[in-house]
This record gives structure tokens, C-alpha cells and sequence, in this order.
């Protein structure tokens, strides 16, 4: 490395850096934003852990973070009162990383989220091919009412009790569910079109 943290911890077959400020000094700020951002590049998992003992070095310190063009969480900082503290924090965050990392919880909430994401895409795709419907409505139909079959069986008195659809949208997207011909209609439709 061209340079090295003050602890570096394996566990878990992960590797976790930190800098560890003992005592936050206006005067070192650029020389710790220097050390940051060379750690950064050379380090995946970096946590900077600052102790800033008044409000004076805490606002010091913030001001420092964003003159320096930090970027929120990149790495993460985290400020604590005394030195003590701070230690406890890098061994807490070394031993959390090294058990996700041995349980595979980021891999599984990665993986859950690209789910979600999709599960997302789906339903915005049927939402949106009912005439008439964008992808606001459908975003505000599936905040305020859930899954395509809550929407499917919501009348439309509940739609525009719980969305900021017009009466028109709602009577269509009720329309759309309860009258299969509609389904057989859709595709060859054009979202200027009114229904039959």
C-alpha cells in the first residue's frame, strides 16, 4: 500500500481500514483529508473515526468535511467524544462487516433488492399499459393501494379516497379489471383513445 491505515482488520475473509483521529486539530485537516482520500482509492471498506470533544471541533470538523469535497459516505466518517469510544466503534464495525461478510447478508440484500427492483419494473409495465395510466399513477396506486390484485379489486371510491387520481383514471383502471374485454382491447389502443 502507498499508504497505511492505523488498523486494518481481516475477519471473516473481509478486509476493514480505519483512521482513527485521537484528537480532531484544525491545523492536520488537510493532512487528514489527504490521507482520506488516498486511503479511499486503496481500500474498499474505510471508516474514519474522529474524536471531536466540543462543539467547537465538531463544527470545526464538519466544515472541514464539506471543504473538502467529501462524499457523504465515501468513506464513512464517525465522530465520538472521546478515544475510548472511538476504539469500541472500530471494533464493533470490523466484527459487523466480518459477520455479514460470513453470513453473505449483503450478497442476500443485494440480491433482494434487484428483486424488488424487478418485481417494481413488473408491475409498473402492467399498471402503465392501462390507457391513460403513467407511471406517477401507477407509482401513487402502488404506495396507497399495494399489489396489481388489491388494485384489481379496489372500486373506485377507494382509489380516489387514497390516490390523487382524477375520477377518470380511476373508472378506468376499475373498468380495466372488471371487464375482460378490456384486457383484449388494450394493446391495439393508443393512450389518446377513449375506452368503450
Amino acid at each position: 500500500m502507498a499508504l497505511s491505515p492505523d488498523f486494518l482488520f481481516n475477519n471473516g475473509g473481509l478486509s476493514v481500514a480505519f483512521i482513527f483521529e485521537t484528537d480532531w486539530l484544525p491545523e492536520r485537516e488537510a493532512a487528514v483529508f489527504s490521507r482520506v482520500s488516498i486511503l479511499k482509492r486503496q481500500v474498499k471498506y474505510l471508516y474514519v473515526v474522529v474524536v471531536v470533544r466540543s462543539p467547537e471541533q465538531n463544527e470545526s470538523f464538519n466544515q472541514s468535511y464539506f471543504k473538502y469535497g467529501m462524499e457523504l459516505g465515501c468513506p464513512t466518517f464517525v465522530p465520538v467524544c472521546d478515544p475510548e469510544m472511538g476504539f469500541e466503534k472500530i471494533v464493533r464495525i470490523a466484527h459487523a462487516r466480518g459477520v455479514c461478510k460470513q453470513k453473505d447478508i449483503v450478497a442476500a440484500m443485494r440480491t433482494e433488492r434487484e428483486q424488488a427492483v424487478q418485481c417494481m419494473d413488473a408491475f409498473l409495465q402492467v399498471v402503465t399499459s392501462i390507457p391513460g395510466i403513467d407511471s406517477h399513477d401507477a407509482n401513487a396506486l402502488a404506495q396507497a393501494i399495494g399489489s396489481i390484485e388489491a388494485i384489481a379489486k379496489a372500486s373506485k371510491e377507494s382509489i380516489l379516497e387514497n390516490t390523487d387520481l382524477s375520477t377518470e383514471k380511476a373508472e378506468r383502471i376499475v373498468r380495466f379489471f372488471r371487464d375482460p374485454r378490456q384486457n383484449l382491447i388494450v394493446p391495439s389502443l393508443s393512450l389518446g383513445e377513449p375506452l368503450n
